[in-house]
């Protein structure tokens, strides 16, 4: 390999994890923002839809026929976008940015478990075995914040933002036309509307303070419009099991920061659930070549 192949391979495998690391940063400054789970979400989506609309602009526009053809998966997928952030912001506020983060990583593992009937994928033995071991890891976080006392309508949501997580997977899987960054710029903008429908209903329009403005601006333009020009750069580029296997930098470095910026702490029970729903969901993406 050549100095130059081996540098470019460096540089997208840097972008994609330098993305991961960025996501796993959104439960600490959703903690430093006054607003609810959905007013973070709403500026989110908008901040991050105008950057990437505007990058995909830039770039030559969009590509009108493909979104044409495929504009009601792009409209679903944006909605479950919108709705999994809401779900998981909010999970955030009054559960904690662990727990619900592990949660959140079973969406992955619902899609696995009704691929046979969604998409039409042969569930195999190793597939049925990790969904096995996540749906025990699962029973070890949720049944320990029941008995200890946690808020129960913050499990709710930490399982509903998983369920609308496997929605956004199933759709975006059904779209093979249309370029992952003109998907992802559309899905924003349609998630803003979404959003802004829910807390029209549910709450009202942010009161954005002073001290809230540099995190809603970091969580918009760097975790949301930046951070996804590098994790659409790097998913272009590498092999899927590459991205499947890296994906989980993001749960992991969510963990790592929350308990040290957050002071978060897990019980014995939690960490057990914790290394299933990791380990279970990598030994489900592991793909073992048959010499």
């Amino acid at each position: 390999m050549n100095l130059n192949k081996f540098s470019k391979i460096n540089r997208v495998y840097l972008s994609y994890i330098a993305a991961l690391l960025i996501f796993g940063t959104n439960g600490i400054l959703v903690s430093n923002i006054s607003l609810e789970g959905s007013q973070i979400v709403l500026m989110r989506t908008l901040i991050g839809g105008l950057f990437l609309t505007a990058f995909v602009l830039l770039r030559g526009g969009f590509d009108k026929d493909n979104l044409r053809r495929e504009s009601v998966q792009i409209i679903l997928g944006g909605a479950a976008l919108g709705l999994n952030w809401v779900m998981l912001f909010s999970a955030y506020r009054i559960l904690n940015v662990s727990i619900s983060t592990l949660i959140y990583y079973a969406g992955p593992i619902l899609v696995l478990l009704f691929s046979p009937v969604l998409l039409n994928e042969s569930l195999t033995q190793r597939k049925i075995i990790s969904v096995i071991i996540v749906a025990v890891g699962l029973i070890c976080i949720s049944g320990s914040v029941v008995t200890s006392g946690m808020n129960l309508k913050g499990l709710i949501f930490a399982i509903l933002s998983a369920i609308f997580y496997a929605m956004l997977i199933i759709f975006n899987k059904k779209i093979s036309l249309t370029s992952g960054l003109q998907t992802a710029a559309i899905e924003l903008d349609i998630a803003f509307l979404v959003v802004l429908i829910y807390v029209l209903v549910t709450s009202t329009l942010p009161k954005i303070n002073s001290s809230d403005l540099p995190y809603i601006a970091i969580i918009g333009l760097l975790n949301t419009g930046i951070a996804y020009l590098l994790y659409f750069y790097g998913i272009q580029k590498l092999s899927g099991q590459s991205v499947a296997l890296l994906s989980y930098v993001d749960p992991v470095s969510a963990l790592i920061f929350s308990s040290i910026f957050l002071n978060e702490t897990m019980s014995f029970v939690q960490i057990i659930g914790s290394i299933l729903i990791i380990g279970g969901a990598i030994y489900g993406e592991i793909k073992i070549s048959k010499k």
